[in-house]
This record gives structure tokens, C-alpha cells and sequence, in this order.
């Protein structure tokens, strides 16, 4: 399997149906059966994973301690907010309506290539996060990477 990277805006229709980027679907594993997990994510987006990429979190979703008031939280919030959806025919996504309104999805959608899963991002949401960053992209880049002086 590749990994999912690149960026695109689409429109979501007013079923809540978008379109998978066609150099994005080349990405999908024929083990995922065309099956994505849709949660809540970070940052106002929403992600979709692969069905077989999200059976690797769901490993590691087990070995949390359920009696850890934030293992709990975060198991609440994330599995309560999982819900699978199917590609269609037309290589498209149905968004449940409450993803939508967390995420203020209106009319387009950026898609945003994230190696093992897609975000969903309202374009104005994403652009202000990208705005709201502290530090340049060389500056975080050289740290995260642990390049440069």
C-alpha cells in the first residue's frame, strides 16, 4: 500500500457524499474492502481511515486501561464518534451529518493526505489552522525531523 499524501478541494453534496481523490484512491489497500472508519479528529477536521489500517489502532485502542479516567475519555470520544462508511460506485464517501456539522463542512471540503488516513477540513478551517502556527514550516520541519543546526 502506498500512503496517502497531496492535498484537493472538493465539493461535499447535500447528502454528504465526496469524492476520494483519484491519486488518493490509488493509496487504498484491497484489504480495506473498500470499507473507511470516519471519527472525530484533531484540529476541527474529520478522518477517514482505511478498515485496515484503522484494525492497527483498534490493537492498540485494546491495550489502554479502561479504568484510566483519560484512557476512557479518549476511548468514549473516539470510538463513539466511529462510524464505518463504504466507497460508492462514484468512488465517494457519505459523511454522517454530525462529522459534517462538527467539522463546519459546507459546501467543500479539503482533503488532505495524512500517510495512513485522510483528513477533512471546511477550507477556511484548514487555512486558519495553517495561518495560526507559531513557527515557519523550516523551523518546525528542522525540529521534527532533527535536521539543520
Amino acid at each position: 500500500m502506498g500512503y496517502f499524501k497531496g492535498q484537493e478541494t472538493f465539493s461535499i453534496d447535500a447528502k454528504g457524499r465526496v469524492s476520494v481523490p483519484a491519486k488518493m484512491r490509488k493509496s487504498i489497500s484491497p484489504e480495506a474492502n473498500d470499507v473507511f472508519v470516519v471519527t472525530r479528529g484533531n484540529d476541527r477536521c474529520i478522518v477517514a481511515y482505511p478498515m485496515n489500517e484503522w484494525r492497527r489502532y483498534e490493537e492498540q485502542f485494546a491495550s489502554l486501561n479502561q479504568y484510566n479516567e483519560k484512557d476512557r475519555y479518549f476511548l468514549r470520544t473516539i470510538l463513539g464518534w466511529s462510524e464505518e462508511v463504504n466507497l460508492d460506485s462514484n468512488q465517494r464517501l457519505s459523511i454522517p451529518k454530525r462529522h459534517i456539522e462538527f467539522a463546519g463542512l459546507n459546501g467543500k471540503v479539503t482533503i488532505v493526505g495524512m500517510i495512513d488516513h485522510l483528513e477533512l477540513w471546511a477550507p477556511e478551517v484548514f487555512d486558519a489552522y495553517l495561518e495560526s502556527q507559531d513557527e515557519e514550516y523550516e523551523e518546525v520541519a528542522s525540529k521534527v525531523m532533527n535536521v539543520g543546526p
